[in-house]
């Protein structure tokens, strides 16, 4: 047998806050200031923000490892934050996570009609999240309550290690009988999760004002002048710099002429690892 370039898309695998559902992914970041809040420790919503896209254990130990955040936990509790004490923020953030997910669930705006677009071309819907699976699992209930139901999903807590490794992705791969990960593309709001991408070997798009990073509602974000949109859209191309996204798009409505190009590229012999 000889091996033989991929000629088009087989998949396509989604981030969900930010990228398909929850505009601006206020969700996770809002909870995560409510949980420390509860041990009397201040956390803004833009240090909240910072290491988005990781499992929510990791993204707690993260945050707690911050000088600022973890002089204010010595303030209160006389030490920097251990694991256990992490362990203890993570089972107070859970409840809250689950209490709170319906009131930021409502899909992004044309998220449907671009997944319905996918789906006509034969590709299959993977997706991946920083949720744990008693998270994701309503996440994925009120999407569907929504009209968007995935081909397969996978939770930070069923594979080894979540994002920024390339596991839920490769398990999206190996779930959806994907024959090629070059066939794929992996789609997210966060560097950890373009760094998932690249790491599984596949193509990557980096959603530039649908989540974290820009951190608007819907609303919000339209109500940008182009001066200020032009220079969010300068500083968060930075950010995404260093994690080499194939494409910088603004939200998921612009993915089908991604996708065309992409299939262009690999009609052309062009491989993700190549560039």
């Amino acid at each position: 047998m000889n091996y033989t370039n991929p000629t088009k898309l087989q998949a396509a695998i989604l981030d969900w806050a930010g990228t398909v559902v929850d505009f601006g992914s206020f969700a996770p970041t809002q909870i995560f200031v409510e949980a420390f809040a509860e041990f009397d420790v201040q956390v803004s919503i833009e240090e909240a923000r910072g290491p988005m896209g990781m499992g929510k254990w990791d993204h707690i130990r993260t945050l707690c490892d911050q000088p600022p955040v973890a002089e204010r936990y010595r303030a209160v509790f006389g030490r920097t934050p251990t694991d256990d004490d992490v362990t203890a923020i993570y089972k107070r953030f859970m409840p809250l996570q689950i209490e709170k997910i319906a009131e930021h669930s409502a899909l992004i705006p044309g998220a449907l009609d671009t997944i319905a677009n996918l789906r006509q071309q034969g590709i299959k819907i993977g997706s991946c999240s920083g949720y744990p699976k008693q998270v994701m699992d309503k996440v994925v209930e009120l999407a569907a309550t929504n009209g968007y139901v995935a081909d397969h999903v996978v939770a930070t807590d069923e594979v080894p290690n979540g994002r920024p490794w390339p596991a839920q992705a490769l398990a999206n791969v190996i779930a959806l009988g994907i024959d090629d990960v070059a066939a794929c593309v992996k789609i997210d709001d966060t560097v950890p999760g373009i760094l998932e991408g690249r790491r599984a070997g596949m193509w990557t798009v980096a959603l530039i004002c649908s989540g974290n990073a820009l951190g608007l509602d819907y609303e919000g974000y339209r109500a940008l002048g182009s001066d200020k949109l032009a220079s969010e859209r300068k500083r968060i191309h930075g950010m995404f710099e260093g994690s080499r996204p194939h494409y910088m798009i603004d939200t998921i409505t612009d993915l089908p002429q991604v996708i065309a190009d992409i299939n262009q590229r690999l009609a052309k012999g062009e491989m993700p690892q190549s560039s």
